[in-house]
């Protein structure tokens, strides 16, 4: 039961896009695959979600937590034997692990808080909220961005996850991310 939320061992290098809703998190996580020649991981709720909503007209619900972090890390797992460089991933079990404590239903499933806190990753980046909202049928707390953006933040800093903080225009944020990725692949020694 516990093995379905472990992360597998890989020789990618694994980057976090990390933060509240509508804050750019996809949109540049492609875009950073696309620049490396590389793999991303989107994510899983969103596709877990829109199923639900198409079929249920019915939005996240606490009995929906763990499986779409078993998703998630399925996920991961698949798509990091796909690369050898660097994997971007569009959202981790921590951030699971947050939305269920603060979002949905104010704690987290031992286990669910267990492996997100075991799983490793290189960096994470966190977006700001400066980025337009964009409704979609899953997102639903507009006025709530700063709330949950603290709550994303605070767990990064609570946990000693090394992080950058992503603010400004699209460009920008790419900008920003290329020449800390690139850093990061430097000094782990990872050829492009």
């Amino acid at each position: 039961m516990e093995e379905k939320y472990k992360q597998e061992p890989s020789n990618c290098v694994k980057v976090v896009l990390f933060g509240p809703e509508s804050t750019g998190k996809t949109t540049l996580s492609k875009q950073l695959a696309r620049h490396y020649n590389s793999v991303w991981v989107p994510e899983y709720a969103r596709e877990y979600l829109q199923n639900k909503w198409n079929n249920e007209r019915k939005t996240c619900e606490p009995k929906d937590i763990l499986p779409i972090a078993e998703g998630q890390i399925k996920l991961e797992n698949e798509l990091a034997k796909k690369t050898d460089t660097v994997l971007f991933c569009d959202t981790d079990l921590l951030e699971t692990k947050v939305y269920s404590e603060v979002y949905y239903i104010g704690s987290c499933d031992p286990m669910l808080k267990k492996y997100a806190l075991k799983n490793t990753y290189s960096l994470y980046f966190l977006t700001y909220i400066d980025t337009p909202w964009e409704a979609d049928d899953l997102r639903d707390k507009p006025n709530e961005r700063e709330t949950m953006f603290e709550a994303f933040q605070n767990e990064l800093i609570k946990h000693k996850k090394p992080y950058v903080l992503l603010k400004g225009t699209k460009q920008e944020r790419l900008e920003t991310a290329v020449k800390h990725v690139d850093k990061l692949l430097n000094e782990n020694n990872v050829c492009r």
